[in-house]
């Protein structure tokens, strides 16, 4: 088998990966790791491959499993195929104290998936996220970019429905 190459990412890629490089000293370009993995992942309909993964790597100058590692560790990264629209539903203690779990069980019921799960027609993955950072208006969800707080079924319902 080949080996992956950095010439695998697209120029427009590798573009908004070197602006995040520019930030960093000029021998820590690993630094920009976590912006490369989320450029490269908007750019694969949300979902970082293996070869893609390896692609930033060589990009990087850094071992696979390095890169590997901070796609494997943060929930902010997919490394198999999801849905168009990612939810995050906010599940830490604020958000579980103001109604979490009722959240994701209507949204499950909503769209006939479990945490963790796509939909059938490829529209939602619905995941569980650790902290969100709005516990003043708890309970919360991300969809895609987009924050949604103070929620409540009917809230929950126009957002899914309004969803692409």
């Amino acid at each position: 088998m080949e080996p992956i190459q950095a010439e695998q990412l697209s120029d427009s890629a590798k573009k908004q990966i070197d602006h995040w490089v520019k930030k960093f000293p000029e021998n820590q370009k690993q630094s920009a790791v976590l912006a490369a993995l989320h450029i490269v992942q908007d750019e694969n309909k949300g979902y970082l491959s293996p070869a893609l993964i390896e692609a930033v790597a060589a990009y990087l100058e850094m071992p696979n499993i390095a890169v590997y590692e901070v796609a494997s560790f943060y929930s902010m990264y997919d490394t198999k195929p999801c849905g168009r629209n990612k939810i995050y539903v906010c599940t830490n203690i604020a958000c579980m104290l103001r109604g979490a779990e009722e959240v994701m069980e209507h949204i499950e019921g909503k769209l006939g998936i479990k945490k963790g799960e796509t939909t059938a027609d490829g529209k939602f993955t619905l995941k569980e996220f650790e902290c969100l950072g709005a516990c003043i208006n708890a309970p919360m969800l991300q969809l895609n970019k987009d924050y949604h707080e103070n929620l409540t079924p009917e809230k929950i319902d126009k957002i899914l429905d309004e969803a692409k």
